[in-house]
């Protein structure tokens, strides 16, 4: 987004020219804002029809399966939270979706999230709507986004060895 280019929400137009836009002193002009809604995907609330959590700075998608939480129980977020500081990343660069509370497809979120990256914890990537399968820890490219399939957030926080094979994954993702 630039100068040129700043998307508001209606209610903040409405309320720019809540009574008039022209006063001559005679004949009050008064213009209808007619402006679509739409919340900007960085929003950590609501995102189109999806809900997240983060503010995707960095076009990082990281797709999660929780029952427990509307996004993520707190300690599997924290543990998240730990990984991506060490990836040199924060919840402001990432959009957690948690797909068992909004199901949906790879086109469907990388579309609307802009992703470059996605992070599949335990969704299989043809549950998830990819035309293929790979392995877990696969860095997989495929319609401009790199994809990575891994075990759920609690597997790996337990197994130091997911930990390990994790972070070598993550290091080549993101170059660090």
């Amino acid at each position: 987004m630039d100068i040129n280019h700043i998307n508001l929400p209606a209610s903040a137009i409405a309320s720019l020219y809540s009574s008039s836009l022209v006063d001559t002193g005679e004949i009050t002009t008064t213009i209808e804002i007619h402006a679509i809604e739409k919340t900007p995907v960085h929003d950590p609330g609501k995102t189109g029809e999806f809900r997240s959590l983060g503010d995707n700075a960095k076009n990082i998608l990281v797709v999660v399966n929780s029952s427990e939480a509307v996004h993520l129980a707190d300690s599997d977020l924290q543990f998240l939270t730990n990984m991506l500081t060490a990836c040199k990343l924060s919840l402001a660069d990432v959009a957690i979706v948690n797909i068992n509370r909004q199901p949906a497809s790879y086109k469907e979120l990388i579309t609307l999230y802009k992703s470059r990256i996605a992070l599949l914890f335990d969704i299989e990537p043809a549950g998830f709507g990819l035309p293929m399968s790979f392995p877990f820890y696969q860095i997989q490219p495929f319609a401009h986004c790199s994809f990575l399939y891994v075990p759920s957030l609690q597997e790996i926080e337990k197994d130091k060895i997911e930990k390990s094979k994790l972070w070598v994954s993550l290091r080549r993702l993101f170059n660090i």
